[in-house]
């Protein structure tokens, strides 16, 4: 966008600095800002809307396939957490410990949850004794603390907010299935609330969750040509349950060890709605979760009734719609300008002209596209129109990630593309962690994937040569 059509002046292109870009939308459409705590932020009400929109579509999900929510502590002694030996030190470098109680010594120190597989094993093996008790299908939402060396507001912070399925099965079939099922749930409401395009996989042994046999993943491409890791679900076997002891009477009247899984979505997910659909003049949000859909501009209010009609409509429009109306002596030039920063999908302006033609005029966020709407059928205008939205958002976004997804065959051309062009690199895997280790060291790219759509690129290793097994997708990532 040439910079003369800036409506937004204050933030920086993304073109210019992208990362400098990303951190002028959060703090200038006021989603978030820095606190005095180091790595953590302050989430605004504006964002904190939206994480409560993010959070409310995917907990009807969940609801919705027989998921409960529960609450467990914040704390977690040491010797729970390291029973799990693979577990414990996977986030050993990341965890904050609790040492003093006032100012009493501690005998036994606190972990500040990183995550709760452990918390949740404790209880579990308390309740479940037979297979009537399964399957056990829990989920909380809570924050939880890693000791992050470098931050970013919502992308990686020391706190961060998530939701945590953590469930128990009688069998590694019906666990899989699990697994598979919310890793499906991720994406579907990537595409059909957040537009977001995700290619779903599995994750290699070196980049699988700690203490899991199988981590599968939603990965997304940012406007960047970065990827982000948006949604998680692991499949735990019984390795838990056995380190834990939690044991049921089968059906055969025989102990067994359950099978675990977890899965989760963090609030960095807002981080990817901003790379995905921002543009130079701030945040472009998908109708489903925008704290508001529609923001209605009253023009030329010191004409008589013009207020009064808005009003009028904004009364109707919030029986179905999340609305707000502007009736600010601000400008309509800087209420324009403000609610394009922040996003709000449309806009309705209502002026004299319009109140005795009985229409009033709809701009899309997305395009800027202008239309006369009838007022006896607004709420059917409005409705068409944020679908529209949507699809043109998931639309763009994917002709993006298709253009920005390359395909290579040999060691020469990915570090080539890894180093001129951003984006997804497909190619083919031998399957060992030696070429995997080399890939990054060479190219700098990390393994995203194996999707679950496999493609045949060549036969062959692209780093090795050597008879290849899977083909990935690779690329640099937040």
């Amino acid at each position: 966008m040439a910079e003369q059509n800036k409506l937004v002046k204050e933030i920086t292109s993304m073109d210019e600095d992208f990362a400098k870009w990303y951190t002028d939308v959060v703090i200038k459409a006021e989603l978030a800002s820095y606190s005095s705590v180091r790595g953590c932020m302050v989430v605004r009400p504006y964002g904190t809307a939206l994480w409560e929109n993010i959070r409310n579509e995917l907990d009807s999900r969940f609801k919705a396939t027989g998921h409960e929510n529960v609450m467990m502590p914040m704390f977690i002694p040491e010797g729970l957490l390291q029973k799990e030996k693979d577990h414990v030190e996977g986030f050993a470098p990341e965890v904050a410990w609790v040492t003093h109680g006032g100012e009493e010594e501690l005998q036994e120190r606190l972990c500040v949850r990183p995550t709760s597989e452990t918390l949740f094993c404790d209880h579990y093996k308390d309740i479940i004794q037979s297979y009537k008790d399964l399957p056990k299908l829990y989920n909380q939402w809570c924050s939880v603390v890693r000791w992050e060396k470098t931050t970013r507001p919502f992308l990686r912070t020391m706190e961060f907010f998530w939701q945590e399925g953590h469930t128990m099965h009688e069998t590694a079939e019906q666990a899989v299935e699990e697994t598979e099922r919310m890793l499906n749930i991720y994406a579907d409401f990537c595409t059909d609330c957040l537009a977001i395009p995700v290619v779903k996989g599995q994750k290699t042994d070196k980049e699988k969750f700690a203490g899991a046999e199988k981590t599968y993943t939603i990965e997304a491409l940012m406007h960047d040509g970065k990827a982000l890791q948006s949604g998680t679900s692991h499949y735990f076997g019984d390795g838990f349950a056995r380190a834990f002891d939690i044991t049921y009477t089968d059906r055969n009247n025989t102990l067994q060890y359950p099978h675990q899984t977890s899965w989760g979505m963090s609030s960095r997910i807002i981080g990817a709605i901003i790379m995905t659909h921002g543009d130079n003049s701030g945040l472009v949000l998908p109708p489903a979760v925008a704290p508001v859909q529609l923001v209605i501009v009253p023009i030329a209010t010191h004409k008589p009734g013009v207020t009064e009609k808005a009003t009028e409509l904004y009364e109707r429009l919030a029986k179905s719609f999340r609305v707000k109306i502007d009736l600010t002596d601000n400008s309509a030039g800087w209420k324009f300008a403000e609610y394009e920063m922040k996003g709000v999908p449309l806009r309705l302006e209502i002026g004299p002209k319009d109140i005795e033609n009985n229409q009033c005029v709809l701009v899309r966020r997305d395009s800027r596209e202008k239309s006369f709407v009838s007022l006896d059928s607004l709420e059917e205008s409005v409705s068409a129109l944020l679908k529209d939205v949507h699809d043109a958002l998931y639309e763009k976004a994917l002709a993006r990630r298709e253009e920005m997804t390359y395909s290579v065959a040999s060691l020469d051309e990915m570090v080539e593309n890894a180093a001129s062009r951003p984006g997804f690199i497909k190619a083919m895997w031998c399957g060992e962690l030696e070429c995997e280790e080399k890939l990054k060291e060479v190219a700098g790219v990390t393994s995203r994937c194996i999707p679950f759509e496999q493609e045949k690129i060549s036969d062959t290793c692209v780093c090795c040569g050597k008879p290849a097994k899977h083909m990935l997708y690779w690329g640099k990532a937040y």
